[in-house]
């Protein structure tokens, strides 16, 4: 001990940056260091693997040190009384916020609480209002009558005590509806005149919200999803700078909502990124400085319907790095939301979730932790660098409503869309559960009921029209084509036609079980085969139509031709092999090798063939 604390750590010489790349080079051997050791991200920034420390950094946490944030649930039941006893549960389990999801809102999926004033009392039954943060999800340009009927129900409360955010967000409500009932400029001016009313009964908190989940359901890039929120804030402020409200109040009454997703450094940096482009959006504004409030709430497009349970991995993820991101509140979604409506089991590990984060692993209790740290540092500047270039670009087409109304924003979305869509299909973006690693025959978790098509909301001939903003799941085509799959008549199997020894094929056979059962078709395994008429009655046995060849590159170009030839003969219609033929490709379609599988390969177009080969229409949507 006493060797410990004489120890002088500045006796030790520095490392320095140059010192390090000469180690690597030798690790490297020749390779590109950009290609090795430098990421880039799909909005094109690039990202060294050690940059270095930013020792004058300052932090950027919008929460106080030491405080946790905002355990926010979200409240979706259509029945009243069920939706009371969903907020009550939560409340006494440990939340301390509440999203009330009504069925016109964007993320209600099928579900949420009915619009009328009656049944709205009857949901908030029991409650009390100054003890919680609540927030309003309304969509459908209903949020003006719900904010006015919530502030008539608690009038009764002193209003300097109740946090309830409104959630007013017309623009969210067009870009998701497709259309407005009236011009941008008086739906800002009835903005205006909503928050005045509001205001003089004494409410305080944020009104207004600028949502970025619509734009990463939709397929945003990170960048893109802050510069679209920072668009419409900088609407907002706007709208109630000329409803006569100052620059600076102006901004106190307007909330953003940013995804959190499973990227943990990009989920860590992005509300660092949106702090720093908020402070200058004010600066340039010539405000005064307002720090914004920033509810997160782990993404909709990174759930899974097969093997679930991942999804509660998923969320602790994105909570942990929403927390020490500093986010101000957070939302975790139940585990079993692309499924139906979550039961109080789901519900309970999505608040618990957040409550071990807090309380067990204190992650709360250091204000913005990455401060300083060279990965987070760069990660968060090149992000509000690129958003802030991109928020430019949709000022200079006359802010987000005229972007949306054009078209141009739902284009630049839907690149990064297909560009994502491609790396899913490819599996170089993996969805462990269902692009990799499947589990055909799972049992369904429990739910309160299955999912629901969400109801169409016609925009009708509104004074202003735009393509709507429409989310998606990334595992939304795997999970088309599995369901394709299993509800055909006989099941679609394939046989696994393993050659040699364990060590030859178990990697390929692994790889091939994979690629198949993502898409439904049940692979059948073996111990592998030496001799050809084995293994050609094996597949007879298997009642298989298909077979995939799994070896090593030795055995493959002794015995490839040989064995595809015996499983034609035993009837195989279709004959797979997993790996790249090189130079053998003739010679092995000579003898009947139809399809090569391997790492990279188009896995969606792959399996679209695989199940129309077994006489199954499993056409998949192709991404604009």
């Amino acid at each position: 001990m006493d060797a410990l604390t004489e120890l002088d750590l500045a006796s030790f010489p520095a490392a320095s940056r140059e010192e390090w790349l000469k180690l690597v080079e030798g690790v490297l051997k020749g390779a590109s260091y950009d290609k090795r050791m430098v990421t880039r991200t799909a909005d094109g920034d690039t990202l060294d693997a050690l940059p270095e420390r930013r020792r004058a950094a300052m932090p950027l946490a919008g929460r106080p040190a030491g405080a946790p944030w905002r355990v926010v649930a979200r409240i979706d039941h259509d029945t009243p009384a069920a939706a009371n006893a969903q907020l009550l549960e939560d409340l006494d389990g440990g939340a301390d916020g509440a999203s009330l999801i009504f069925a016109s809102a964007p993320s209600a999926r099928g579900f949420g609480l009915p619009l009328r004033h009656e049944e709205l009392v009857a949901v908030l039954k029991g409650v009390m209002p100054e003890l919680i943060t609540l927030r309003v999800e309304a969509g459908h340009f209903q949020g003006r009558d719900i904010a006015l009927a919530l502030a008539r129900l608690f009038e009764g409360e002193d209003p300097a005590k109740l946090d309830i955010r409104f959630g007013l967000d017309p623009i969210g409500d067009f870009a998701a509806l497709g259309s407005a009932p009236i011009e941008w400029d008086a739906l800002a001016a009835r903005l205006g005149q909503t928050v005045g009313t509001l205001r003089g009964r004494g409410l305080r908190a944020p009104m207004l919200r600028a949502d970025g989940r619509l734009h990463h359901d939709a397929g945003a890039t990170d960048a893109q999803e802050l510069a679209g929120t920072l668009a419409t804030a900088l609407a907002y402020l706007r709208a109630l700078e000329n409803a006569g409200l100052s620059l600076e109040e102006a901004a106190a009454a307007i909330e953003v909502t940013l995804t959190a997703d499973v990227d943990q450094f990009a989920t860590q940096a992005k509300p660092r990124a949106f702090r720093q482009l908020w402070a200058a959006m004010l600066g340039a504004c010539g405000a005064s400085p307002v720090p914004v409030s920033i509810h997160m709430e782990t993404a909709w497009r990174m759930l899974t319907r097969h093997d679930p349970y991942v999804n509660l991995l998923r969320g602790t993820i994105a909570a942990f790095a929403a927390g020490v991101g500093g986010a101000d509140s957070l939302t975790v979604l139940p585990f079993t939301q692309a499924l139906g409506l979550p039961d109080p089991a789901a519900r309970r590990l999505a608040r618990n979730t957040q409550l071990i984060l807090i309380e067990e692993s204190n992650i709360h209790r250091v204000a913005d932790p990455a401060v300083g740290a060279g990965a987070i540092e760069e990660r968060t500047e090149k992000l509000a660098a690129t958003a802030w270039e991109l928020f430019r670009a949709i000022e200079r087409e006359g802010g987000m409503v005229e972007s949306l109304s054009s078209g141009a924003w739902q284009r630049q979305l839907s690149r990064a869309r297909a560009a994502r869509a491609k790396d899913v299909a490819t599996r170089r973006l993996p969805l462990t559960g269902t692009s990799e690693f499947p589990l055909l025959g799972e049992a369904a978790p429990a739910l309160l009921a299955p999912a629901r098509r969400a109801p169409a909301f016609a925009g009708g001939d509104g004074a202003l029209a735009c393509e709507p903003l429409i989310g998606h799941r990334l595992a939304e085509p795997f999970e088309n084509l599995r369901a394709t799959a299993q509800a055909a008549q006989p099941a679609p199997r394939v046989f696994l036609a393993n050659l040699g020894m364990a060590a030859d094929f178990t990697a390929r056979s692994g790889f091939a079980r994979s690629a198949f059962e993502a898409g439904g078709i049940a692979a059948l395994g073996n111990e592998g085969f030496s001799d050809i008429d084995a293994l050609a009655d094996a597949f007879r046995a298997s009642g298989a139509r298909a077979a995939c060849l799994c070896s090593s590159d030795e055995i493959y170009a002794a015995t490839a031709a040989n064995a595809a030839t015996a499983l034609r003969a035993a009837g195989a219609t279709t004959i797979y092999l997993a790996g790249r033929p090189g130079e053998h490709e003739a010679t092995w379609r000579a003898a009947g090798i139809e399809v090569f599988l391997a790492a990279g390969d188009d896995l969606l177009a792959f399996l679209t063939d695989a199940l129309r080969r077994f006489g199954i229409d499993a056409e998949r949507e192709v991404v604009p």
